[in-house]
């Protein structure tokens, strides 16, 4: 009989893993609750999405699109001079990715889920996750006016920010005290970039209250935002009449960004996102993953949102399907699941909190960021570990030999080491830069000795 997969949300990490599960012969419904196209702020995607793009079949669909291609990041951070990140000049050619409208890139991974096989119902509102004997076995959703259940071998909460399972009924989220921030952004038609910034790339701009992103989009379109604490927004926010007033007004704070918005029109709209960062206790559990913004977020800084998401829809798809091929058991994919999601989440949050000493300058940020790959990944080049991970390259593969494999632990006693980990405030394990597609040898896991496969069939084996 075949499985019977429930995904939750139809984001990137939704439709990833609902693609790859699809591919992967199992029968997958997926449950929306917008109508899609909708809008969805987070327009830069990492590089590493390409090869997950790729894998799930619909790199072509998303070329096809005419996105603007990016080549990486200038910053104008603290009291330094502009530097760059160009990933074409660290890791070669095919290292590159898109900004991208994310209402039509949705859509496209969406559309292209069904394609594969998958059932996607949108206007669809999950109420409720149901469990017997701590296994979750079924959901009631709403559409149309009509409630109804339906039983699944597995769910993949992929429900965003919303947070069916985390903040729903769990309520076992933690939020980062010093991430508690608000983004107030807007569109321009017509602006330019800064000198030396690679092409199509975004630029990061510092101010003393926060800082802004200006990402080029495609016709000549320019995504325009500011973040800065919740409490400093709330207290400047009265002194506007408007929101498109305070937009401007942060705008016109920042000569860099006034500078490069002056020869663009205005677009609008003005909106305001709370971008609060969290991370789940657990993100997985018997017959359940919670994948992308549902089991964390992080300040939108290095861009790795979207990375997060398709790297937690790969993780999962890969994790069930391992235990239905009998080559792990549920324990050992759950942990196996568990400490690479977490670790990917923990590296880049490191790197961003980092990030906000503006002042400590790019050494030091490149030493931090040396310090978050593993010690048999670091490079003479020291700027290359920082453009690895923000690129999304040290969590798609594991440089790591067969003689400095840790022997395989209990996946709980994996899974509690991975938790642990973040807890204490640790550095993550890391994974070096590889060339841009995903092989047999990409994410190993040294604590639990398991590893992806993506050759022959989507899964997890066993290294020890």
């Amino acid at each position: 009989m075949t499985r019977k997969v429930l995904v939750v949300g139809g984001g990137p990490a939704g439709s990833i893993s609902a693609t790859l599960l699809a591919r992967a012969g199992l029968s997958v419904t997926l449950l929306e609750r917008d109508r899609f196209p909708r809008y969805h702020i987070g327009e830069s995607i990492a590089p590493s999405c390409r090869a997950i793009i790729d894998y799930a079949g619909v790199g072509e669909k998303i070329e096809a699109r005419g996105y603007q291609v990016k080549r990486g990041i200038l910053l104008r951070w603290g009291t330094e001079k502009d530097w760059a990140v160009d990933w074409r000049e660290m890791f070669g050619e095919d290292i590159r990715s898109w900004q991208v409208d994310r209402a039509d890139f949705d859509a496209v991974l969406l559309d292209h889920a069904a394609s594969q096989g998958v059932e996607v119902i949108q206007q669809a509102t999950v109420k409720e996750i149901h469990f017997t004997d701590g296994r979750a076995v079924a959901a009631d959703w709403e559409h149309e006016g009509r409630v109804r259940r339906t039983d699944f071998d597995y769910v993949v909460d992929a429900s965003g920010r919303a947070g069916l399972l985390s903040a729903r009924q769990f309520k076992n989220r933690r939020r980062h005290d010093e991430f508690r921030n608000v983004a107030i952004s807007a569109y321009y038609q017509g602006g330019t970039l800064l000198p030396r910034t690679p092409a199509g790339g975004i630029n990061c701009i510092s101010s003393p209250q926060g800082w802004y992103w200006v990402i080029p989009l495609k016709d000549d379109e320019y995504s325009v935002g500011f973040v800065t604490h919740q409490t400093q927004f709330q207290q400047r926010r009265p002194k506007f009449a408007s929101l498109e007033e305070m937009f401007h007004g942060v705008v016109g704070e920042s000569e860099t960004v006034r500078d490069l918005v002056a020869g663009g029109t205005f677009r609008g709209p003005v909106r305001v996102e709370q971008d609060f960062s969290y991370v789940a206790d657990e993100f997985c559990g018997p017959g359940y993953f919670m994948a992308g913004d549902a089991a964390c977020f992080l300040d939108p800084l290095l861009s790795t949102g979207v990375h997060l998401a398709m790297y937690s829809g790969l993780l999962a798809a890969a994790s069930i399907n391992a235990i239905e091929h009998g080559d792990v058991t549920e324990p050992e994919a759950q942990g196996f699941y568990e400490a690479l999601y977490r670790n990917a989440y923990h590296r880049a949050f490191s790197l961003v909190s980092g990030m906000y000493g503006k002042y400590q300058g790019r050494k030091h940020y490149f030493w931090l960021a040396q310090t978050l790959l593993r010690e048999g990944s670091r490079t003479e080049e020291p700027d290359s570990a920082f453009g690895a991970i923000i690129a999304g390259l040290s969590d798609l593969q594991d440089a790591t030999s067969g003689g400095g494999v840790a022997p395989a632990l209990g996946l709980g006693e994996a899974a509690e080491t991975a938790r642990r980990r973040a807890a204490d405030q640790q550095q993550p394990s890391g994974m070096t830069t590889a060339p841009m597609k995903i092989d047999p040898d990409d994410l190993y896991d040294a604590v639990s000795g398991l590893s992806l496969v993506t050759e022959d069939r989507l899964g997890i084996r066993r290294c020890v």
